[in-house]
C-alpha cells in the first residue's frame, strides 16, 4: 500500500525529553524513518523545566513530528497555554483537550486529554461526560462512520481486561476510566493507546460486532505503555505500521485474527446494571439462555387447546404422548440403563450420562415421555426446578457451578444435560463466549433469549 505509514507511540515521558528523543533517534538510525510520535500519559512533570527550556527556545529540536496529550494534574497545566491545542515548540504539538486529527495520508486520530473528572465542574486537567458525548457525536454523525484508526487517551479504559489476557497487577475492574471505555466502545479504534499505570499491557485484539447478529467489523488492539526510562525496563515505546481505514479493502479490514476475543465493553454497551463485587457470587450472575431453532423455516403455530400462558385450565391434565418406538430414557422401558440412575422423584429422575463430558455429568429426565421442556406439565416442571436447585447446591459445595442445556435434536425424550465447571475459572460470560465461538465455527445460528423469558413463548 502506498498509504502505509510507520508510527511510534509512547507512554509517560514525565519530562525526560532527552531520554525519549535519544531513543527515537537511535531507532530511526537502525530501522529507518517514522512519520510521527504519539505521546499519551504525562508528557511533562513538575520538574521538567530545565530540559524543556532548551526545546522551547529552539536550542534543541525533536527528531520527529511529536503530538502530545494535555495535563493530567494541576502541576503541569502551565505547560499547555491554549486549551484548544497549539505548537509548543518546533516539531512538538499539543493536540488539545479533545478532538480528531487527520494526517495527510488520511489517518484519523481521535484524542481525549486529561483524567476523568471526580467533581463538577470538571477542573482544567479533567474530562467530563459532556466532553466524551461531544467527541462521540462529532464523529458518529458522519455518514458511513465505521470507526477511527487510532484513539489516544491517558487513562486506561475501565474493564479492558475482561475476556482478555492477564493485565498483571492492574485490576481493570477498579482502575481506569468508565468514560474512556464508553468512548472506545463507540469510536471502535483500530489502535487504542493509554498510559498512567506505569505498566506495559498489550491486550488480545477484540471484536467490535456481536457475533451472528451484526456483520463483521474490524478489531481493536489496546496497548498500554509504561513510563520512559523506568527501572523495570517495561516497554514504553511501540512501533506499528498502519494503512488508513479509508484506503483499505473492506474485506481485508474486517478480517478476524485467530486470537480475537469478545468485546470487553459489551456489558457497558447494553447498559447493564453493575455486577456484584462478591468473588464467588454464582447465584448473582445473569444466566445466559440460547435457543437453536431447528424449525425456523416451517412457520410457527399459535398455541391452542388451553395451552396459552395464564389459561385457567390446569396444565397437568394433559397426558404425555406415547413413544413412537423404543425409548432409551423412559424409566419404565427395558432399554433404560438403570445402573446409571442416581435419584428417582415423583415425576423426574436423575441419571449419570452414559458418555459424560466430565465424570459428574448428569441428566435430569422426566419419568414420562415428554419431548421438550415446552411440553412439560406444571408439576413435572416444578420437580425439574427442584432438581436443578439441588444440583446447584451440591456442585457449589464441590467448588463448581453447572452449565445446563436441553438436547432436543433427533430425540424423542427430553434430556437436560447438566455439566459442572470450576466456579473460580468459569463465569457466565466465559461460558457464553464458548457457546458463541463454537456455534460460529459450526455455522449454527444461536438466538439469545432475554433473561427471565419463557422458552415456550419462543
Amino acid at each position: 500500500y502506498r498509504a502505509l505509514s510507520r508510527r511510534l507511540a509512547c507512554g509517560d515521558v514525565e519530562g525526560r525529553l532527552e531520554a525519549i528523543f535519544g531513543r527515537v533517534r537511535a531507532i530511526q538510525v537502525k530501522s529507518g524513518r517514522f512519520d510521527m510520535l504519539l505521546c499519551v500519559g504525562n508528557f511533562f512533570s513538575s520538574t521538567s523545566e530545565a530540559e524543556w527550556a532548551e526545546y522551547r527556545s529552539g536550542a534543541k529540536k525533536a527528531p520527529i513530528a511529536t503530538y502530545v496529550l494535555g495535563a493530567n494534574s494541576q502541576d503541569t497545566l502551565s505547560y499547555f497555554p491554549e486549551a484548544g491545542g497549539c505548537e509548543l515548540a518546533e516539531n512538538l504539538t499539543y493536540l488539545g483537550r479533545r478532538g480528531v486529527f487527520s494526517s495527510c495520508s488520511g489517518l484519523q486520530i481521535a484524542y481525549l486529554s486529561g483524567t476523568e473528572a471526580q467533581q463538577q465542574p470538571a477542573p482544567s486537567h479533567s474530562f467530563s461526560t459532556k466532553d466524551v458525548a461531544e467527541l462521540k457525536s462529532s464523529l458518529l454523525a458522519a455518514p458511513g462512520f465505521r470507526g477511527v484508526d487510532i484513539l489516544l487517551t491517558s487513562p486506561w479504559p475501565r474493564d479492558v481486561g475482561a475476556y482478555g489476557n492477564s493485565t498483571g497487577e492492574i485490576d481493570t475492574k477498579k482502575r481506569g476510566s468508565g468514560l474512556v471505555s464508553d468512548l472506545a466502545a463507540s469510536l471502535k479504534p483500530r489502535y487504542h493507546f493509554a498510559a498512567l499505570e506505569k505498566a506495559y499491557y498489550e491486550r488480545l485484539p477484540y471484536r467490535n460486532h456481536v457475533v451472528l447478529q451484526e456483520s463483521p467489523q474490524h478489531v481493536t488492539r489496546f496497548i498500554a505503555l509504561a513510563d520512559v526510562g523506568n527501572a523495570g525496563k517495561k516497554k514504553y515505546l511501540y512501533a506499528f505500521s498502519i494503512v488508513p481505514m479509508s484506503s483499505m479493502d473492506p474485506a481485508e479490514l474486517v478480517k478476524q485474527p485467530q486470537d480475537v476475543t469478545e468485546n470487553p465493553y459489551r456489558k457497558l454497551r447494553k447498559e447493564a446494571p453493575p455486577k456484584s463485587k462478591a468473588p464467588l457470587s454464582a447465584e448473582e450472575e445473569p444466566p445466559c439462555q440460547f435457543f437453536f431453532d431447528l424449525n425456523k423455516h416451517q412457520g410457527k403455530k399459535r398455541p391452542s387447546d388451553g395451552r396459552e400462558r395464564g389459561d385457567s385450565q390446569p396444565k397437568q391434565a394433559k397426558k404425555p404422548p406415547q413413544p413412537t418406538g423404543p425409548c432409551w430414557f423412559c424409566l419404565a422401558s427395558p432399554e433404560v440403563e438403570k445402573h446409571l440412575v442416581v435419584s428417582i422423584g415423583t415425576h423426574c429422575y436423575l441419571a449419570l450420562a452414559k458418555g459424560g463430558l466430565t465424570p459428574d455429568h448428569v441428566l435430569i429426565l422426566p419419568i414420562g415421555h415428554y419431548q421438550s421442556v415446552v411440553d412439560l406439565s406444571s408439576e413435572v416442571l416444578e420437580e425439574v426446578t427442584k432438581y436443578k436447585a439441588a444440583l446447584k447446591e451440591f456442585f457449589r459445595s464441590k467448588g463448581k457451578r453447572y452449565v445446563l442445556f436441553e438436547r432436543n435434536y433427533r430425540s424423542q425424550h427430553l434430556q437436560l444435560q447438566v455439566i459442572p465447571v470450576p466456579l473460580d475459572r468459569c463465569t457466565s460470560e466465559d461460558v457464553k463466549e464458548a457457546f458463541i465461538t463454537q456455534a460460529q465455527e459450526q455455522q449454527m445460528e444461536l438466538v439469545e433469549i432475554p433473561e427471565h423469558s419463557d422458552i415456550a413463548q419462543v
